[in-house]
């Protein structure tokens, strides 16, 4: 693990050029955040981010970083230059996963514990909202257009469409055991909804909240109960579809337009969440097991490297440009 005082983090921050991406990564057991050089894939920090730190995103401007520290009961605001810690946001108990309004503000935050979402202003620091859900909640989406806010829970198998004006759901749909992960299209027109243990990705017209397809998995050799499907991610034309399979190891690329499978992308162990750097030439995943992340080639899909980061990576997000 890398080790880094305050001065040396304040130092790589100064020497670091203006234009470049920074790549940041939750470590669930490590209680850090890895930072990445998104051209030479190096380390180049890694700093305290409380405790069970697992759900990460920055803002849209770029200027904070925002962590879910799920065993402290918050969600901890920091510095994505300097690293330092700026303040702390209320988030309910046991925040595992958030999604900030496009606008930037406010964040939808996931209480697994309390079977709500919590709504939070990040100026004010203030609860906008407190809305029930499901049992176990955790995924989070929301529609480009910042209408819809999009919660799924585990125990109660639903994906909920929330008004982001009202704070009252809208729709229910019915999904496999477990749904994980909500991600939208660019367009708005389809949301895909992972389900864990149902092995399974549904593919929602959130208009009506209809099921339009289910896409399954099978890869040779590998027994099916390990396909599980958590993390989610679509390029911004709706061509490509990439989906991570948990204790497969490996990343599935599927079509957008037809929801067929393409290929199995072979990652680390026990792989949870991805990312795209903005211009959507890579795709990160982080490997809980094997304490890496992967970086794919989004154009060959292939995977071109493992990068060492810290202890059990869970989330990751790329600053924008």
């Amino acid at each position: 693990m890398i080790r880094t005082t305050l001065a040396a983090l304040l130092l790589s921050a100064a020497a670091w050029p203006a234009q470049a991406n920074k790549v940041f990564i939750s470590n669930e057991r490590g209680n850090t955040v890895t930072v990445l050089d998104s051209e030479t894939w190096e380390v180049i920090a890694e700093f305290p981010a409380g405790n069970r730190p697992r759900g990460i995103t920055i803002s849209p401007d770029g200027t904070e970083l925002y962590v879910c520290a799920s065993d402290d009961d918050t969600v901890r605001v920091f510095d994505p230059n300097t690293y330092e810690e700026l303040h702390t946001l209320p988030s309910g108990p046991d925040p595992e996963l958030f999604v900030l309004h496009p606008s930037g503000n406010p964040l939808y935050i996931a209480n697994e514990d309390d079977n709500l979402v919590t709504v939070t202003d990040v100026e004010t620091h203030q609860i906008l909202a407190e809305i029930p859900v499901g049992v176990e909640p955790e995924g989070m989406g929301i529609s480009p257009d910042g209408a819809v806010v999009v919660n799924t829970s585990e125990t109660t198998n639903m994906a909920h469409f929330i008004d982001t004006q009202t704070f009252e759901i809208t729709q229910n749909t019915l999904v496999d055991q477990r749904p994980r992960f909500a991600q939208f299209t660019e367009d708005g027109s389809l949301l895909y909804v992972s389900s864990e243990i149902g092995g399974t990705v549904s593919v929602i017209d959130p208009a009506s909240g209809e099921i339009l397809h289910k896409i399954v998995f099978e890869v040779p050799g590998v027994q099916p109960e390990l396909l599980q499907p958590v993390g989610v991610r679509v390029t911004q034309d709706g061509r490509r579809v990439f989906v991570a399979l948990g204790p497969s190891n490996r990343v599935a690329v599927i079509d957008g337009e037809t929801w067929e499978v393409l290929d199995y992308l072979l990652v680390g162990q026990r792989v949870w969440q991805l990312a795209f750097t903005p211009d959507e030439k890579f795709l990160i995943t982080t490997n809980g097991n094997s304490n890496d992340v992967s970086i794919i080639d989004v154009a060959a899909e292939e995977v071109i490297l493992s990068v060492p980061v810290g202890q059990q990576p869970w989330g990751v997000v790329v600053a924008p440009d």
